[in-house]
Parts: C-alpha cells; sequence; structure tokens
C-alpha cells in the first residue's frame, strides 16, 4: 500500500463552530463519552497514514495534547500546529509541519465517521491523478439562485457532488498552491475566489484537475445541533 512513500494527514482543529450554539466548540464535544475530534484521529492512527498533524486553536496546545492525543494514545500524531484566522491559513500552518511527505490527506476533525475504506480510496486517488476529493452525489435537486433569490439554473443532478473531506494531494502540489495563495495575501492580492476547500487552492492558482472519489452518506460534518443528534445514531451502529 505505502509502496515506500510517506503519506501524512493533517486534521484542522481549530474552528470556533459558532453553528452549533454551545460554549464548547465542536470537537470537544462528546458523542458516546468521547471527543468528536476522537473518532477522525482514531481512523488515521488506524490507517496507512504515517504521522498526523493536529492543528488547533491558540491555547488549546496542551490541552488537547494531554487529554486527546496522549490519552487516547495517537502515536501517529507528530506535531500540534496553531491554526489561523480562516480555514486556509489553518491548512498552511498544518503544511509547514509536514516532514518529507510525498502525500497529504487534509481532513476536518468535525467530521468524526471516516473509515478506513475512504482514507484509502484518498490515498489511492492522490497517488493516480495527483489531486483528489472524497464526495458523495447528491440525492435532492439542486437550484442556483441569483440574488434575489430567484431560482436562476437547475444543474443537471448527475453531475452534481456534495464535497467532504478528506482531500487528498501530492504534497509539493497542495503545498506550491497554498504558498502562492500565501503570498498573494501578503502581497494584498486577494482572489476572486472564496477559498472553502483545498482543491479550490489547486484548481484556481495550478489549474490542476481535481479527481473525485466516493465518501460516505455517513462521513458528516459537525455543524448545528441537529448533527450531535444524527451522531449519537450513526456511532452507535459501528462495530
Amino acid at each position: 500500500m505505502k509502496e515506500n512513500k510517506k503519506i501524512a494527514a493533517i486534521c484542522l482543529a481549530a474552528g470556533q463552530g459558532k453553528r452549533m450554539e454551545s460554549k464548547v466548540q465542536k470537537q470537544y464535544l462528546l458523542i458516546d463519552d468521547k471527543p468528536v475530534l476522537y473518532y477522525a484521529l482514531k481512523a488515521f492512527q488506524d490507517s496507512p497514514v504515517d504521522e498526523v498533524v493536529l492543528v488547533v486553536g491558540t491555547g488549546e496546545e496542551e490541552y488537547c495534547r494531554r487529554e486527546i492525543v496522549e490519552k487516547y494514545g495517537f502515536t501517529k500524531v507528530k506535531a500540534i500546529a496553531i491554526g489561523g484566522k480562516e480555514r486556509y491559513h489553518s491548512v498552511f500552518s498544518g503544511l509547514q509541519m509536514v516532514k518529507d511527505a510525498d502525500y497529504v490527506l487534509i481532513h476536518d476533525g468535525a467530521r468524526p465517521f471516516l473509515t478506513q475504506e475512504i482514507i484509502i480510496r484518498c490515498i489511492e486517488g492522490a497517488k493516480e491523478y495527483k489531486a483528489c476529493v472524497a464526495g458523495m452525489p447528491v440525492k435532492d435537486t439542486i437550484k442556483l439562485s441569483d440574488h434575489e433569490g430567484n431560482i436562476e439554473s437547475t444543474p443537471e443532478r448527475s453531475k452534481v457532488w456534495m464535497i467532504q473531506t478528506p482531500q487528498a494531494f501530492e504534497y509539493s502540489l497542495i503545498k506550491e498552491a497554498y504558498t502562492t495563495l500565501i503570498e498573494q495575501e501578503d502581497r494584498g492580492i486577494t482572489t476572486s475566489i472564496p477559498v472553502t476547500d483545498d482543491a479550490m487552492v489547486v484548481e484556481y492558482f495550478l489549474k490542476q484537475k481535481v479527481h473525485l472519489v466516493y465518501g460516505s452518506y455517513e462521513n458528516i460534518k459537525i455543524t448545528t445541533p441537529e448533527d450531535m443528534r444524527i451522531a449519537e445514531v450513526f456511532v452507535k451502529k459501528q462495530p
């Protein structure tokens, strides 16, 4: 599986989770007596990934090291980085801490139902296509609206996917794309797109095609209180 290639993962846990309506950040909320973040790190610990960089909020380094990494024996977590203002700042911070990797998976720590099958599909996708993302075809009809809230168009449903994480890349590729983004930002140059995922960065700056691989309809992101109730159901189905 590894073919002497080093595989790293960046697990993002620096979000504020404002839509959760909780004083506790969503990555530390408990599902079946374990924090949300535990489940993603456990998946990477049991996977072909060689090392994990955990990205946390300012001031949370020691708490995460003691209460999550050391407590649950996540020996593949080799570094803890500090996140930034936006998600892309946090990803760049994590990329800076990755050492000598050939491929890197970037995953939101608020997606607890990551499986070995998804991880392996992402690794294989990165090796074959240089860039790939996990996702699933949408089940509903999607409408695009104008600025007045009127329907503007209806994309063909068979071509529309819900994008998830992990998103996996050749390390040199994603590092170059993010370095370009940050350098432009430092020079006061803003992109014409809001950066909401990693695929957008390589698409925009390097014109790199990004391949889609199947994630899972259960690979949800914990964002609102309703998601926690769904997560409780999903975790009870696990072996």
